[in-house]
């Protein structure tokens, strides 16, 4: 199993939110697990340094400038923290396991990670995991498989001096079948640990989040997997807490039946699947009692 997956709830609780925000990723490894494993342990701790160390350099340059911008300019700047600090991030990490001598050269991972807030989601990504947002009846990818053959990936590795060759399927050099990761050393300048950063606003019709990796992708389509899901929400938040089901949660229930799809559509890589419920929690239905009758 090369698959690891973190969830870190509270991670940070930036100035100015009105609640802590929370960390999710995913790590598919190749080559080993030993990047991944160290992705697992590690990045929150990154991510969060690095948010830290640019709000306090933020804080200083609008000390010395002494001035201060509109809304528009508070949410640009806002935008600008969290690309950099996924960025920074994820160089970082990838410096670390250089130095640190995590793994061979040979050794990498994708990263997926999704950071939730009361308003938003934002989604960092290297690799091919991927996250989807089941919204009223839409599925809405947050993130776009970094595939070496996806027209803009092949111009850039291209443009850098390297070759994509089909070898079951597209691959760099013919051997990587993505195009960003952590680690993989050995792959660059065409393998980058440069994520793509999407943000999107939380909205009353968003039922839940779905991060995975290519096991899962690789066998069921967005619109496959939003439908499963949206159906076992469904079923799981009308039965009455005492049906059999009551111990677990809707959202253990959804990567559960995700998980036992994937596997009986033959999928042939691991599957590591993390569902976020959105919905506020309620009361599931409790069966009325009749009245007793009277003495």
């Amino acid at each position: 199993m090369e698959d690891a997956v973190a969830i870190v709830p509270g991670f940070i609780s930036p100035s100015g939110e009105v609640s802590p925000v929370h960390f999710f990723g995913v790590y598919d490894g190749h080559g080993g697990a030993q990047v991944a494993d160290f992705c697992k342990e590690r990045m929150h701790h990154v991510i969060a340094e690095e948010y830290w160390d640019r709000e306090t350099a933020e804080k200083t340059v609008l000390v010395a400038g002494a001035g201060g911008g509109g809304y528009g300019e508070a949410d640009d700047q806002w935008r600008r923290r969290w690309e950099a600090t996924f960025t920074g991030g994820f160089g970082k990490a990838d410096d670390e396991i250089l130095a640190e001598a995590v793994a061979p050269e040979i050794v990498g991972s994708t990263a997926l990670v999704v950071v939730l807030s009361c308003c938003q989601i934002i989604t960092s990504n290297c690799g091919d995991s991927r996250a989807l947002l089941c919204r009223g009846t839409q599925a809405i990818p947050l993130s776009v498989d970094q595939k070496p053959d996806r027209e803009d990936e092949l111009k850039r590795i291209e443009d850098a001096g390297g070759k994509v060759f089909n070898w079951n399927g597209a691959r760099v050099l013919g051997v990587l079948a993505m195009s960003r990761a952590i680690g993989d050393r050995h792959l660059r300048p065409y393998v980058i640990p440069v994520p793509e950063i999407t943000f999107t606003a939380r909205r009353e019709d968003d039922e839940c989040l779905i991060a995975a990796s290519d096991g899962l992708w690789d066998v069921m389509t967005n619109d496959e997997v939003g439908e499963v899901a949206r159906r076992v929400l469904r079923r799981w938040r009308r039965a009455p807490a005492s049906s059999s089901n009551s111990n677990i949660t809707a959202a253990q229930a959804v990567a559960d039946s995700l998980t036992e799809m994937a596997y009986g559509r033959n999928s042939s890589d691991n599957i590591s699947i993390v569902v976020v419920d959105l919905k506020p929690k309620r009361r599931r239905a409790v069966p009325a009692r009749a009245p007793e009758p009277p003495p």
